[in-house]
């Protein structure tokens, strides 16, 4: 069984047990979180597709942690005109166990 759930605007295949990062939640380490955008829920083959989403499931997940990724450089420069910029940005990442999806 899996499902298909967004949130911080990506869309994530999740099964009970997983263990994925995702966006930075509002939540502390150690809280259940329950995310109701499920957007498509697969049963040993019988597929329930949201339209766009599915009225009452959910999927509830464990905060393990907070973390930040890997660092990203951008960096800006123009030929012959001594401008050169970089710039470095690290998301703020929540680390969530999958622990049931119900629907």
């Amino acid at each position: 069984m899996y499902a298909v759930l967004e949130t911080g605007g990506k869309q994530y295949r999740v099964a009970a047990g997983d263990t994925l990062e995702i966006e930075l939640l509002p939540v502390t380490p150690g809280q259940v979180h329950t995310f109701d955008r499920v957007l498509l829920i697969n049963k040993e083959g019988n597929v329930t597709v949201g339209n766009p989403v599915i009225a009452g499931a959910t999927i509830k997940a464990d905060i393990v942690s907070h973390i930040r990724g890997d660092k990203v450089v951008a960096f800006k420069m123009r030929r012959r005109k001594g401008y050169h910029k970089k710039i470095g940005h690290r998301q703020e990442l929540t680390v969530v166990k999958v622990t049931e999806i119900n629907g």
